[in-house]
C-alpha cells in the first residue's frame, strides 16, 4: 500500500517542482524593470488623484516623469512648488515654478438675490436635480446648491451658503475636482493672484437674466467698454475675463466699480499654498 500511495505522490511532488522551477526562471527572465525613480517620485506626490496635471492620477504622472523624457515637473498644481522641487531633484532637472490656482463660483445667485421655481424634493444631488428641468432655481445656469461639488473637495475648502457654493480659497489647494464635478460647469480654476471674478454665467439675454437673478451679467457691456487693457469681453450675453491681458490695471476695478448688477466683484483669491509661502516669508 505503501508503494501505492508513493507512487502516485512523487510524481506530483516531481512535476510541482518543475513547474515552481519554470515560474521562477519565467519570472526573471519575462519581469517587467521598474524604474527606480517610481517610487521615490510617487512617494513626493499628494495623491489627490484629481487629474489636474492632465494624467489619470499621481500613478499616470510618476509613471510618465519616468517614461516622458523632457516632461514638466511642475503640473502638480495641489503639490505647489514643494513639489515640484522635489521632482525636479528626483529627475535632475532645473526646478520649475508651479502656478497655483484656486477654484472659483461663477455664481453669485443666493436665496436673497434669485427664487425657486418649484421645490425639489428628490436626491440630494446637484446632477439629480439637473435632470428635472435643468434644476429647482429660476436660473437654469446657476448653482443647484446641494453640494455634489462639496461631497469630492479633500480639503473642506467649498461649503453651501445661503443656496449657492463657496470656496475659501485659503483653504483650496487647485486639485479642480470641483471643476470637474460640477454639472452646471460653473466652477473654474484662476490663478490665486488674480483680483477680479465674474460671478454669473447666464447666457440669456439681459431681461431674461434679470428676472431670473439681481445678480446676473445683463450684457449692457459697460465693463467691456471702461476696461483700459480690453481684458473683459461680453460673450454670449456673459461678461468673461481674459487674464492674460488682465494685468496691472491703470485703473484697478473699474470694471466692478462699473458694473450694473455687481456681478464682477474684486476679491483675495490667495490660495492655501500661497498663505504657507507668505507665512514662511
Amino acid at each position: 500500500m505503501i508503494n501505492d500511495i508513493l507512487t502516485a505522490v512523487i510524481p506530483v511532488v516531481i512535476i510541482g517542482i518543475i513547474c515552481g522551477a519554470v515560474l521562477v526562471i519565467a519570472s526573471k527572465l519575462m519581469a517587467v524593470k521598474e524604474d527606480e525613480r517610481f517610487p521615490k517620485i510617487r512617494e513626493c506626490l499628494p495623491g489627490a488623484n484629481c487629474g489636474a496635471c492632465g494624467f489619470a492620477g499621481c500613478d499616470g504622472y510618476a509613471k510618465a516623469l519616468c517614461e516622458q523624457e523632457g516632461l514638466a515637473t511642475n503640473l502638480c498644481v495641489p503639490g505647489a512648488d514643494a513639489v515640484s522641487k522635489q521632482l525636479s531633484e528626483i529627475m535632475g532637472v532645473e526646478f520649475e515654478d508651479v502656478i497655483e490656482q484656486v477654484a472659483v463660483v461663477h455664481c453669485a445667485g443666493d436665496c436673497d438675490k434669485t427664487q425657486d421655481k418649484y421645490e425639489y424634493s428628490g436626491l440630494q444631488s446637484c446632477a439629480a436635480a439637473k435632470l428635472l428641468y435643468g434644476g429647482k432655481g429660476s436660473c437654469t445656469y446657476g448653482c443647484l446648491g446641494l453640494g455634489d461639488c462639496v461631497s469630492v473637495c479633500p480639503k473642506n475648502a467649498i461649503s453651501v451658503k445661503n443656496g449657492v457654493a463657496v470656496v475659501d480659497s485659503k483653504e483650496c489647494i487647485g486639485c479642480g475636482l470641483c471643476t470637474k464635478t460640477c454639472p452646471q460647469k460653473i466652477i473654474s480654476l484662476v490663478a490665486d493672484i488674480e483680483k477680479v471674478v465674474v460671478t454669473c454665467s447666464n447666457k440669456d439675454k439681459g431681461a431674461v437674466t434679470r428676472k431670473a437673478c439681481s445678480n446676473g451679467c445683463i450684457g449692457c457691456k459697460k465693463c467691456e467698454r471702461v476696461c483700459p487693457l480690453g481684458a473683459i469681453k461680453v460673450v454670449d450675453n456673459c461678461a468673461v475675463i481674459d487674464y492674460d491681458k488682465c494685468t496691472d490695471c491703470p485703473d484697478f476695478g473699474v470694471c466692478a466699480k462699473n458694473c450694473t448688477t455687481g456681478c464682477i466683484m474684486l476679491s483675495d483669491l490667495s490660495g492655501l499654498h500661497r498663505m504657507k509661502e507668505e507665512k514662511k516669508a
